[in-house]
């Protein structure tokens, strides 16, 4: 029963957080209407449709992390019972922000509409600020050394090379 409660909730907050920020923004902002096409502009179209594919997969892969490995949800009124550290998060410490980062370019690119850029530069500050001064806090005082080895060894924002091994207990 926890597990279909953080699916339902999981996928509640989906559709309100990444949703609204990589979904209902920019189409307030574009209408979703290509400035295009224009000279040269074939690269950046599929170099953007790769991108809001590559996040999107990356974004449903995360959120289906927290539901099968947290038994929780992304949304801070819900949180996990346990550290997700498994799949994407082995890599990098934020996959879920750098994928809707990746959905918002990959639109300013696809649609050739430049409005999307400062948008994402706005969304990439609003969420390492949130990560500093939230995020990596609570995570700390809930899960102590577990949360400090892992970010010890996983970065934040860039990702490894190869994936990080939980030490065996």
């Amino acid at each position: 029963m926890a597990k279909l409660r953080a699916a339902v909730g999981t996928a509640v907050f989906l559709l309100i957080a990444p949703g609204v920020v990589a979904g209902v923004i920019p189409w307030w902002l574009t209408g979703w209407e290509a400035q295009g096409p224009m000279p040269g502009w074939l690269p950046f179209w599929i170099a953007g449709l790769l991108l809001v594919t590559a996040g999107v997969v990356v974004l449903l892969a995360a959120f289906v992390r927290f539901v099968v490995e947290g038994i929780g949800t992304p949304a801070p009124v819900a949180p996990t019972e346990r550290l997700v550290v498994g799949g994407l998060y082995r890599y990098v410490r934020n996959p879920m922000y750098l994928a809707v980062a990746a959905i918002i370019l990959g639109q300013a690119l696809a649609l050739a509409q430049p409005i999307l850029l400062p948008y994402t530069a706005a969304f990439a500050a609003a969420v390492a600020a949130f990560v500093h001064w939230y995020e990596e806090p609570t995570l700390l005082s809930r899960f102590g050394e577990q949360y400090e080895r892992y970010c010890s060894a996983v970065p934040a924002w860039w990702p490894r090379r190869t994936p990080w091994r939980l030490p065996q207990a």
